[in-house]
């Protein structure tokens, strides 16, 4: 079984968990659509902020996308 660690800056709170190949899957326990690895800490952090970025992006191209298909016209 592979070790889990939970870490957190002050702005993200981030679960690490240590991958088979070497470094870590990264998730956050308060947003469970973010997934990604990184090597290091540090880099778990930075893949993890461009990842929420991502996903904030994503989300509100949806909300524009269904508004504009719920506006009549």
């Amino acid at each position: 079984m592979s070790k889990r660690y939970t870490v957190s800056d002050g702005k993200l709170v981030l679960n690490l968990e240590e991958a088979a190949e070497g470094g870590y899957i990264v998730t956050s326990p308060l947003n469970p659509e973010l997934i990604t690895q990184a090597e290091t800490i540090q880099e778990a952090f930075a893949s993890a902020r461009d990842a929420s970025k991502a996903l904030r992006r994503s989300r509100a191209l949806l909300l524009r996308r269904l508004a504009a298909a719920k506006s009549p016209g």
